[in-house]
């Protein structure tokens, strides 16, 4: 098949497992009250949920002889509903902020079209000529996340259900026709959100076929010039290819497609996508220098602006080649015996080069000799030092206030994961309660986007108003608890 072929079939591959979609009516009751020009109040839905709003106008004495204005903002938190978006300073365009100025024409059932992500509904009347009443608030939650195929959790660690429950419904509200990143912005399907839905979409909703679709969405968007894939998609209503292409996100494309492997036993599917993935890592490989180390600069692993990469990006790479090699192998596939050799000779690189023996660190001129958790959590995971040797790094890292830390629940999911590789399962998850638990202690009722304690400003994009506070890269402590937690009833 040509290029265009090929498209053509991912993309039907992909239009074969669109999602059933899933509703629920969120109906607030409450006495109709007269309104007039600046009467202001607010709808507390109870949850985060993900749909569309609609209410009655009616009339008291005169029915209205003009059109009624009215703001309406939908606020993922508290903190949204007094905030002034006029006085929005951030990077990323205003548009996504959730408030609409309606007029409504006239009495009667009336329904915002656009899908809104909220907690709570703050509605203001602007203008209207004559006193009018509103009632019979609705939202309508969609989701394609089947919640009768989610087991109940069954430990007695409180805290641990508690995070449980705000993760499920981060995972529940960003899944729709795709994996979405967050349903109040950007509303697409991102590599690195979407290796981590997976796979906590696996112990909760197990909803193998969106997994699918996704993986297939992706093997038909338009790489770069070197065969790399975009870091996300447009799915809908046009799909189109994003013009950002990451290679750490590209390599975890890859892991995607193991993972889904290893959860399903779906030949047909990882070989018809294979060569896709075999493009991503034979990309990189291509990529080293004189020493064997990938000297790569453009990728993501984590949004710190001081942060140096190019160890973490190694240290992903061996991650994806190990993932790679162990699927490979159990399919008696002849390219595993390609990728060992290749993980052997990018692992003892990593070693000599980017790992000092002596201080039992990973800093090293390739990186400007910063120490972070993010190149020692990424070569732990990619398997370049002993498990005590590595516990030892990491806890050195941890406890340095001059070491750049984990900015978002994304790159703290790689941070437990390879406390669990090295075998310290209670400090993972006494850091998943301190991290996560925060923002449970804070009233979340999805997990935010990005999230630094004593730092509730902080935002990639300039302005804390953009910040997603239901954000898919967040969802994964039902991961670690349904994977490692679910027989521990009763301790």
């Amino acid at each position: 098949m040509n290029k265009d072929e090929v498209k053509a079939h991912y993309l039907e591959m992909a239009e074969l497992n669109l999602p059933d979609m899933y509703t629920e009516e969120i109906r607030i009751s409450g006495d109709k009250k007269a309104l007039v020009a600046g009467d202001h109040f607010v709808i507390d839905l109870g949850n985060h949920y993900v749909g569309y709003f609609s209410f009655v106008m009616g009339y008291t004495d005169a029915y209205p002889d003009a059109p009624v204005r009215l703001a309406v903002k939908f606020c993922e938190g508290r903190e949204e509903i007094d905030a002034d978006f006029s006085t929005y300073k951030g990077t990323l365009c205003p548009s996504w902020l959730q408030e609409e100025l309606i007029n409504v024409d006239g009495v009667g059932e009336y329904r915002m079209p656009r899908r809104y992500a909220a907690r709570y509904v703050s509605i203001r009347v602007i203008y209207t000529p004559k006193k009018i009443t509103l009632s019979d608030f609705v939202f309508t939650a969609v989701t394609s996340a089947d919640r009768r195929r989610l087991d109940a959790l069954d430990i007695a660690d409180a805290e641990l259900r508690d995070i449980d429950r705000v993760a499920v419904n981060t995972l529940k509200n960003c899944m729709h026709r795709i994996f979405e990143d967050g349903p109040k912005r950007d509303r697409r399907l991102w590599i690195g959100d979407l290796r981590l839905q997976a796979l906590t979409n696996y112990y909760t909703f197990n909803q193998s076929d969106l997994v699918r679709r996704c993986l297939y969405l992706f093997a038909a968007s338009e790489p770069d010039a070197e065969g790399i894939l975009p870091a996300f998609i447009y799915e809908n209503p046009t799909f189109a290819s994003g013009n950002w292409h990451p290679r750490d996100y590209a390599l975890l494309f890859v892991v995607t497609l193991c993972d889904y492997y290893e959860h399903t036993r779906d030949r047909a599917t990882f070989f018809d996508i294979y060569p896709v993935a075999k493009r991503q890592v034979d990309s990189i490989y291509g990529k080293a220098d004189e020493s064997g180390v990938i000297v790569l600069q453009s990728s993501f692993i984590d949004w710190h602006g001081e942060l140096k990469k190019i160890t973490a990006f190694n240290g992903v790479y061996l991650y994806t080649l190990d993932r790679l090699c162990r699927v490979l192998t159990q399919l008696g596939h002849a390219d595993a015996d390609t990728y060992k050799a290749r993980y052997g000779e990018a692992r003892a690189a990593a070693f000599e080069r980017l790992y000092n023996a002596k201080e039992n660190s990973f800093a090293n001129a390739y990186d400007g000799y910063q120490r972070s958790v993010h190149a020692a959590v990424w070569m732990i995971l990619g398997g370049v030092i002993s498990k005590e040797t590595a516990h030892e790094c990491l806890q050195r890292c941890l406890s340095d206030t001059e070491c750049p830390k984990a900015v978002t629940p994304y790159m703290n999911h790689y941070l437990v994961e390879a406390m669990m590789k090295i075998g310290k399962e209670a400090e993972a998850f006494n850091y998943l309660k301190d991290f996560w638990g925060q923002m449970v202690k804070q009233g979340a009722d999805t997990f935010y986007e990005v999230f630094v304690p004593g730092q509730p400003n902080l935002s990639p994009y300039g302005d804390k108003l953009m910040n997603s506070l239901c954000h898919a890269w967040s969802c994964t402590p039902s991961y670690f608890i349904r994977r490692y937690k679910r027989t521990e009833s009763g301790t």
